[in-house]
């Protein structure tokens, strides 16, 4: 189904004239309310009354995560704070959170982008939602809890962790959907096949995953495992939450944004200018219709592209691509740029290798070396692996070593750098407890 056909079905240049008309109110708004924004639009010699349309969006100013850590906690605010209904945060790197305000149309705005995205994922009104994300300050449980309610589900707060009593309300309340990051979709997966539950016994028929990055061979390894169609959902809590974007579950095919709300640019992270449909760069958004918290062109470090023309559900939104990952989340060894999703893609492809791994950074005679701790499948390491008293694998001489061979020549032959691979025992990498997975084992030394 599709929630709001006149919004997500429009024509490409009648949106385009209302994305101009609200981006024009917008600038005018931020002008006259935040003073940031106010001495932002002064140094880059703009005038709200220059501003035509979205095609003036490029004369317009950056606004960045320290932005907000600059301001903190209220200092963007575009309405007195007594008018904010709802806090929600980010955790903080350096000790601040990254706060994010909600007027009540904030949040009735938020819970209908989720239904737009449910519906994009397969759900419909009636079904029931388990929503493993968490709740509290991050945006993603109670984000999707609403939307859904907002669609006219029945939503199962669970929120993130406790697997055990997971995989017991999924078998026993019999949910529709599943929302959760997609490394606890494959904790799951890993739980139930333990127990012997068969995929296909499973009611599950829909999943919403995102918070990370994933990649096309972990997502068909969740669609095996679970039962499901899985689609991604992409939102960030400084623009509004999950709902920013969704694939639709007939093409999967890229996710559509909800362009009438968030406008995207896709920007050349050296010369901060815009590349074409299909070229890979930051995404930049702007929130034509938030109130509390509206950001002109937020930065948001995700790596991913944009394609424009028809799909199969119908609608006409944009479509923006997995993300590949982050600029700040790029390991840069020996000249080459790698991100974890690209070594993710390559260890899909070998079937004797489970979707759980970890990449170490090391530094050796000054050079940044990357070491991948792939885990082996249990079926496969039952088949050639015999294990000491100490949990050591001793090797079956030829069968691993040509497979620790064969995924080292593929990470460099499709990445173009030298890794050491190195072969885990099943239930040896780390695992998601509900929340996001950090694959990344940094060792170099501080400076």
């Amino acid at each position: 189904m599709i929630f709001e056909p006149k919004a997500e079905c429009q024509d490409p240049g009648e949106r385009r004239a209302l994305q101009s008309a609200r981006l024009r109110a917008l600038v005018a708004r931020l002008a006259d309310r935040v003073p940031f924004y106010a001495e932002k639009l002064r140094a880059a010699h703009v005038l709200p009354g220059d501003i035509r349309g979205v095609e003036d969006l490029p004369r317009l100013p950056i606004t960045r995560k320290t932005d907000l850590r600059d301001t903190y906690p209220f200092g963007l605010l575009a309405v007195p704070r007594r008018e904010c209904v709802r806090i929600h945060a980010s955790s903080g790197t350096t000790g601040r959170p990254t706060v994010v305000a909600y007027s009540a149309a904030d949040l009735e705005l938020f819970s209908t982008v989720v239904a737009r995205a449910l519906a994009m994922a397969g759900a419909e009104p009636g079904m029931l939602l388990h929503n493993a994300y968490g709740y509290g300050l991050f945006t993603g449980g109670l984000g999707l809890h609403y939307g859904g309610e907002k669609l006219g589900m029945t939503v199962v707060p669970v929120s993130g962790g406790m697997t055990e009593r997971q995989v017991l309300l999924i078998e026993d309340l019999k949910p529709d959907v599943l929302c959760c990051t997609p490394s606890y979709a494959l904790t799951l997966a890993s739980e139930f096949a333990k127990r012997r539950v068969r995929p296909e016994d499973l009611s599950l028929r829909f999943a919403l995953h995102g918070a990370e990055p994933w990649t096309d061979g972990m997502r068909a390894q969740i669609d095996r495992g679970l039962g499901v169609r899985c689609t991604n959902i992409y939102g960030l809590s400084e623009i509004i939450g999950p709902g920013v974007s969704n694939e639709c579950v007939e093409a999967r095919n890229g996710s559509h944004v909800m362009e009438d709300h968030f406008y995207p640019e896709i920007l050349d992270p050296a010369t901060m200018q815009p590349v074409e449909d299909g070229q890979e760069g930051v995404l930049v958004l702007t929130t034509l219709t938030k109130e509390a918290l509206p950001l002109l062109r937020y930065w948001t470090g995700d790596i991913t592209s944009l394609t424009r023309g028809p799909c199969a559900c119908g609608r006409t939104l944009v479509r923006m691509a997995l993300i590949k990952g982050r600029t700040d989340d790029m390991l840069i060894i020996r000249g080459v740029n790698v991100y974890p999703s690209q070594v993710e893609s390559v260890l899909a492809r070998c079937e004797e290798l489970a979707p759980h791994y970890r990449l170490v950074v090391t530094r050796e005679h000054n050079l940044d070396a990357l070491e991948v701790e792939a885990e082996l499948d249990a079926a496969f390491a039952r088949e050639i692996v015999r294990e000491t008293l100490s949990d050591e694998i001793v090797e079956a001489d030829t069968q691993l070593q040509a497979l620790r061979g064969r995924v080292a020549h593929l990470l460099h032959d499709t990445i173009g750098v030298s890794m050491k691979v190195t072969l885990l025992p099943p239930g040896a990498a780390p695992r998601s407890e509900g929340g996001k997975l950090n694959r990344v084992a940094d060792q170099r030394p501080r400076p």
